[in-house]
C-alpha cells in the first residue's frame, strides 16, 4: 500500500484546533490542490473566502445577527455559540458554490465539484501538517449569512472549513468494512 493511500484512509476531522494555521504561502499551495478537482466543462463553480484574525470576531457578530433573524427568541446560550463559532480555529475557509446555467452541467454537479474542492482543502491541509473540520449547520443555508459575506444570488455556501493545528490526539475512528458499502451489479 502506498503512503498516499494510507494517508487517505487515516485522515479524520479535528474538532479542536489551535494556532498556528497554514501561512499565506501554504494556503496558496492548498488552494492549488482544490483547483484540481473534477470540474465538468471547466465551469470552476467554486470560490473560497478566508477569515482570520479579528475578522473572525466580525464573522461571529454576523452569525449571531443572522441567528436572531432566523430565531428571534434564541436564548443567550445559542447566541454565544453562534458568536464564538469562528473562534474554534485560527482560520476559516468558506467554500462557495457559484452556480451557472449550463446545458450539460446541472447545479447538483456544480455543487458536488465545490464539495470536492472542500475535501481537497481538508486533505491538502492535513498533508501540510495541519488539520481541519468541515461544518455547516443552519448558518450555511442562511441567505442573511451569504449576503453578509458578499455572495451573489447565484452563489451558496457549501461549508465552513475550520483549519489550524490539531489540539490533542487524533480521534479513533472504527474501521469500516467495504462489504457494507459496496455492491456489484
Amino acid at each position: 500500500m502506498t503512503d498516499i493511500l494510507r494517508f487517505l484512509q487515516n485522515r479524520n476531522s479535528a474538532s479542536k484546533l489551535t494556532e498556528p494555521a497554514p501561512s499565506g504561502a501554504q494556503m496558496q499551495e492548498i488552494f492549488r490542490a482544490a483547483l484540481r478537482v473534477p470540474d465538468h466543462a471547466w465551469l470552476r463553480p467554486w470560490r473560497f473566502i478566508t477569515i482570520t484574525g479579528e475578522r473572525r470576531q466580525a464573522f461571529g457578530a454576523l452569525l449571531e445577527q443572522c441567528l436572531l433573524q432566523r430565531k428571534p427568541d434564541a436564548d443567550e446560550s445559542a447566541r454565544t455559540k453562534a458568536h464564538n463559532a469562528p473562534l474554534r480555529a485560527p482560520l476559516l475557509v468558506v467554500v462557495v458554490a457559484r452556480l451557472s446555467e449550463h446545458p450539460k452541467v446541472p447545479a447538483i454537479e456544480q455543487r458536488l465539484s465545490a464539495g470536492c474542492a472542500a475535501q481537497a482543502i481538508l486533505l491538502a491541509s492535513e498533508a501540510s501538517g495541519y488539520a481541519g473540520i468541515w461544518r455547516t449547520g443552519d448558518a450555511a443555508f442562511d441567505r442573511c449569512v451569504m449576503n453578509g459575506l458578499g455572495l451573489q444570488a447565484d452563489e451558496e455556501i457549501i461549508g465552513f472549513l475550520y483549519i489550524g493545528t490539531r489540539d490533542g490526539a487524533t480521534k479513533s475512528i472504527p474501521e469500516r468494512n467495504t462489504v457494507d458499502f459496496v455492491s456489484h451489479w
